[in-house]
């Protein structure tokens, strides 16, 4: 009698629960109806809060759509070219091995394997994109076999068929590593010293001569073959005193964690752990934000902010990390995206691809804007989205161009929105919204413009007050402009309306 009056009063309780919540929504649901929510915004141009050191970027993996004569690879090529980034990321990336691994099979009988004809061209097309401007080349998966296993690992003949379990073992058949190190330096030898004498003593030669900035050393170890801390630093190691040998002018960037687990870092940046003379430049980690598989739009909203706030704390951490053990090491997160809850289902049987909502790109440039000025504020140096090109079965919500035609989606225009204004040598200073759901951040530029970049974290106008504002330019990224450039226009007054998910820069008239 006692567990039924209890279950009534329970049952009660869930009722008036269900009516409070349904009310509240209906009350959201009529305000967000009716006029846009005011926000003043205060800026203190005097009061500087940090020196930005952070560049906005990108990364591009290697995929069948980016190869010459695809229908969006002219497109794709020539909007990475028109971005002008630097720091690109570029991966050859485990699921397609003949367009990333330059040496398949072992060794044997005087001869080798080596064969680079489908992975020079996206390689040199990457490199006519991006003259002039910096990348970080990360050929990322080691070739199979160099791994001990209870058989051989098949990979497909044809380069365009993806395979998700090439990566297997977690030990190197050669415990010494010279067998891993020695790969990596031809690699290198190949594009930036013409080419390379392989393991029995015949002259490959590829008449490149690249100027390569930064080499990434693997990718998402701790899962890619699990290797350790002490098993990455020593093949990191490894990878980088090859490196040395075969091009001293390029720059080593270390770890590429898919999280942040955190020993990786006490023990990475611990020059005590490393070989003498192997030095520790540059550290890099990703983020993504990833919601359960049945959120809704509405609710993924929230995920992503929540999320990327927690990714946050973490850098800042990892920050006091690197400033204890390793200060003069830069940090590049150099992973930055989101997945759709869609995305989350991709491996299932018969999962049948859902067209994916224009308004979702906008909240993923929301956040990456938002995600640039805070790794500023954390000192972090380089920020880049995740990734030019994702299509249905290859995580299509992370892609920052239409995989059907190569026309940029907001994704793109907000990170070109951020590159054609903001970089290292920027003043942050003293700016609120007053509202959590406006992220706001003035800027004075080294050539002394006052610049005020404006973030709407929720998908609902907001009409914000920006004292002096009037006759400012103005870039935007909304839903309006969708896969087109951003809009341009002159502020007449002091008031601007930001639809929802909109990013943009506002440029004060002096």
């Amino acid at each position: 009698m006692r567990c039924s009056r209890t279950s009534q009063l329970l049952a009660l309780l869930f009722t008036c629960a269900i009516i409070l919540v349904t009310s509240c929504s209906r009350n959201e649901a009529a305000s967000n109806a009716t006029a846009p929510q005011k926000v003043n915004v205060a800026v203190k141009w005097d009061k500087v809060i940090t020196v930005s050191k952070s560049t906005p970027t990108l990364q591009v993996v290697v995929n069948p759509p980016l190869r010459r004569g695809t229908k969006i690879h002219d497109r794709v090529f020539q909007a990475l070219h028109e971005l002008g980034a630097d720091y690109v990321r570029y991966v050859p990336w485990l699921p397609y091995p003949k367009l990333g691994v330059a040496e398949l099979d072992p060794p044997k009988d005087g001869k080798t394997s080596w064969d680079f004809s489908l992975i020079d061209p996206m390689m040199e097309d990457l490199m006519n994109a991006q003259t002039g401007h910096s990348m970080i080349i990360n050929f990322s998966t080691i070739p199979q076999w160099m791994f001990k296993t209870d058989k051989p690992v098949a990979y497909p003949s044809d380069p365009d068929q993806v395979i998700w379990t090439y990566e297997q073992g977690t030990e190197f058949r050669d415990p010494s590593l010279k067998e891993v190190g020695d790969y990596y330096a031809r690699l290198v030898s190949w594009y930036t010293q013409g080419g390379f004498t392989d393991e029995f003593g015949k002259r490959h030669d590829s008449g490149h001569h690249y100027k390569i900035d930064y080499w990434e050393v693997l990718n998402e170890v701790e899962g890619e073959h699990n290797m350790t801390p002490q098993t990455y630093t020593r093949v990191y190691d490894a990878i980088v005193g090859a490196i040395q040998r075969a091009d001293p002018k390029i720059t080593c960037v270390g770890m590429g964690l898919g999280g942040e687990p955190r020993e990786y870092f006490e023990y990475f940046l611990n020059h005590k752990n490393h070989k003498p003379g192997i030095p520790i430049a540059m550290i890099s980690y990703h983020f993504y934000a990833v919601p359960s598989s049945d959120e809704t739009p509405e609710i993924m909203e929230h995920t992503y902010w929540d999320q990327a706030d927690r990714f946050l704390n973490v850098v800042s951490y990892v920050q006091g990390i690197r400033e204890r053990l390793s200060p003069e090491t830069k940090t590049d997160a150099d992973e930055l995206g989101s997945i759709s809850a869609e995305d989350t289902e991709q491996d299932k049987p018969g999962h049948v691809f859902k067209p994916i909502p224009n308004s979702f790109w906008n909240l993923c440039g929301s956040m990456y804007a938002y995600l640039y000025v805070e790794l500023a504020k954390r000192g972090v140096e380089v920020a880049g989205e995740s990734q030019l090109v994702g299509y249905p079965t290859q995580f299509p919500s992370v892609s920052m161009v239409d995989w059907e035609t190569g026309q940029p989606n907001a994704r793109f225009w907000v990170l070109k929105l951020l590159r054609d204004n903001f970089g290292p040598g920027d003043k942050l200073v003293n700016t609120d919204s007053g509202v959590p759901y406006v992220y706001i951040q003035a800027f004075v530029t080294p050539e002394d413009k006052h610049k005020i970049l404006l973030v709407n974290k929720r998908n609902r106008p907001f009409d914000l007050a920006l004292p002096g504002a009037d006759g400012a330019q103005v870039q935007l990224v909304d839903q309006t402009t969708s896969f087109q450039p951003p809009a341009s226009s002159t502020l007449t007054g002091n008031r601007i309306t930001l639809g929802g998910f909109a990013v943009a820069v506002v440029t004060l008239a002096k």
